[in-house]
């Protein structure tokens, strides 16, 4: 029994410095307040903002879907972005993950038209593939992402070294969320419900999922190098 939890340990420890190699360069990105200063300052608008999807337990969001659903909607409501792609299938919870994000940015006063969905997304990687994937077919030329500062820095080597456009990494400002009293949306979750839900714990080892987290289920393009097509 000890020699097999040495084992979990020892893949564990390689799937991290795994995730940190494939970021390379990753170790560096702008503090959340430069980020969105910046960009303000430079007046800049993004077609679209991806916001990687986090579980629903049925009753209310979790602190995390909070924090990253109102940054969207501040991202909107401060003319940032002009639209958003919530992203997320029904990973350990039977709700689907962008839909439930959806129904509380409706309930912040995002118009239903200015808000996509991809529900395919299991892991973060995935997010922001099938997110880009959803943007070209939409013909958005810009976008973004906003999620905590760790989850950004994990993302940002992938999101720049495999698309063929740059996306903008907006790292949740959490001194904005705490300057001004912020809503708190009800919402009926019926709508984002999947039948038939099985968890991904049950269909996924803990390496498969880690594998995930790496970005191996994100299909790779027919012609190197790894990096899928402009927008």
């Amino acid at each position: 029994m000890r020699t097999k939890g040495l084992i979990v340990k020892a893949c564990v420890v390689v799937m991290i410095v795994f995730l940190l190699w494939t970021q390379w360069g990753c170790f560096t990105l702008e503090s959340p307040r430069r980020a969105y200063r910046k960009a303000v300052a430079q007046q800049k608008v993004y077609d679209a903002l991806i916001v990687p999807g986090v579980p629903f337990d049925s009753i209310t969001w979790s602190n995390t879907m909070r924090a990253r659903v109102l940054w969207s909607w501040l991202l909107y409501r401060n003319g940032s972005v002009k639209n958003i792609i919530y992203s997320g299938a029904a990973v350990y919870s039977p709700y689907y993950e962008a839909k439930i994000m959806g129904l509380y940015a409706q309930q912040l006063g995002i118009p239903a038209d200015h808000i996509y969905y991809d529900t395919l997304a299991e892991h973060s990687t995935e997010n922001v593939y099938f997110s880009y994937e959803l943007a070209r077919k939409l013909g958005f030329k810009s976008i973004a992402l906003a999620t905590e500062y760790e989850q950004a820095i994990l993302l940002k080597g992938f999101a720049h070294r495999r698309f063929g456009t740059y996306i903008k990494i907006f790292p949740i400002y959490e001194a904005m969320l705490d300057a001004e009293p912020m809503p708190e949306p009800v919402i009926d979750p019926a709508p984002a419900y999947k039948p038939g839900f099985i968890s991904i714990t049950k269909r996924e080892s803990f390496r498969q999922r880690l594998g995930g987290t790496a970005g191996s289920k994100v299909p790779l393009p027919k012609n190197r190098p790894r990096r899928f097509p402009p927008l």
